[in-house]
């Protein structure tokens, strides 16, 4: 399928295929929307079988980032970048020094983030050669590692669900999380915090056996989580989850989690929403991540410091805007990430 003719595009800004043969380093830089302000968005390494797919995910990625940073309402406009390759082996100083090259070649129309198989510390080397790298240490501005604001916002959110699924707090719930790396992890400790029962799946054995150990959560392998038994499904892993074969497997009322682009495709939506599900849209729930990425942007940009208190405002606003999200879901009788892409378009028109 050629760019232009993808279900993705949707009307990208730019998309940049970027090779640099030294480093080794294959990149898509996906520029979607820069209507409200530079596009931003995290920077994700995975072994994608071929091009097509990593055009695919960056394209999926990017639209979202658009969405997330007009429902965190954010003077940012959406983009993405994905490098293909393993980034348990492939990793080098000189591959991400190649990525901040390609990312100073935009002039500042993107800002680059950490994502999938990426850490900060990865990004220290791309700052060597772009200033347009944010969630960095070492400097007045600096935010650090988003995760832990991902993480903060999807508990709130998750709470949030539960209040009006059940009319109390996390106490005895019982949820399955899929996936615990970076944000899942941390999910994970502030909901076992909260008196939430866990069981948890993940690809990685050495993640999961960590978080069961101090949270007391049930271990089950990556294909048995759809079938626990439980009142939050947590999706904190790739995209996709939430698909034609999954969802009948699903017992949980409320859907809630971190990852992006949790449903395959919008009949997936329309078919959780005819279910009478609660389903708590990705790029609504776990935009605190970007938030706090925003307040390194805009400390830099304006030469002032990190500034906490703007976060935490931000914050709280998101989970207002995720509780308008579904009242309209209820009220208007649509799926709720229809209501949302809605809105989202709407602000980025405006």
């Amino acid at each position: 399928m050629v760019l232009f003719d993808s279900p993705a595009f949707e009307q990208h800004e730019g998309v940049h295929a970027v090779y640099d043969a030294k480093s080794g380093l294959k990149c898509i830089i996906a520029v979607h929307s820069t209507a409200r302000g530079p596009a931003a968005g995290g920077c994700r390494m995975w072994p994608y079988p071929d091009a097509r797919a990593a055009q695919d995910d960056a394209l999926k990625l990017s639209r979202a980032m658009s969405y997330k940073n007009a429902m965190a309402d954010l003077d940012l406009g959406g983009g993405k970048s994905v490098i293909i390759g393993d980034s348990r082996t492939q990793k080098t100083p000189e591959l991400f020094e190649a990525l901040g090259r390609a990312v100073e070649s935009l002039g500042g129309r993107y800002w680059a983030a950490e994502d999938v198989g990426v850490s900060p510390a990865d990004l220290a080397h791309t700052r060597r050669r772009t200033r347009y790298v944010a969630g960095l240490d070492g400097h007045p501005a600096a935010s650090g590692d988003p995760s832990p604001v991902t993480a903060e916002g999807v508990f709130r959110g998750i709470e949030l669900c539960v209040q009006r699924a059940y009319g109390h707090g996390l106490s005895g719930v019982r949820v399955a999380l899929q996936g615990v790396g970076h944000v899942g992890g941390l999910l994970a400790d502030k909901l076992y915090a909260a008196g939430a029962r866990l069981t948890i799946s993940d690809v990685n054995q050495a993640a999961v056996h960590a978080v069961a150990e101090r949270t007391a959560a049930r271990i089950v392998a990556p294909g048995a989580i759809f079938d626990t038994e439980c009142e939050v499904f947590a999706p904190c892993a790739l995209g996709g989850a939430i698909n034609a074969d999954t969802l009948p497997r699903i017992k949980a009322p409320v859907i809630a989690g971190g990852a992006n682009n949790q449903l395959a495709d919008p009949a997936v939506g329309r078919a959780v929403f005819e279910r009478g599900l609660i389903y708590a849209p990705d790029f609504v729930i776990n935009g605190g991540g970007i938030i706090n990425v925003a307040a390194e942007i805009r400390g830099i940009e304006s030469g002032g410091a990190y500034d906490p208190a703007w976060v935490e405002g931000k914050l709280a606003r998101l989970m207002q805007t995720l509780g308008e999200v579904l009242d309209r879901s209820e009220a208007e009788r649509r799926p709720a990430d229809e209501v949302a892409v809605e809105v989202a378009r709407a602000r980025i028109a405006a």
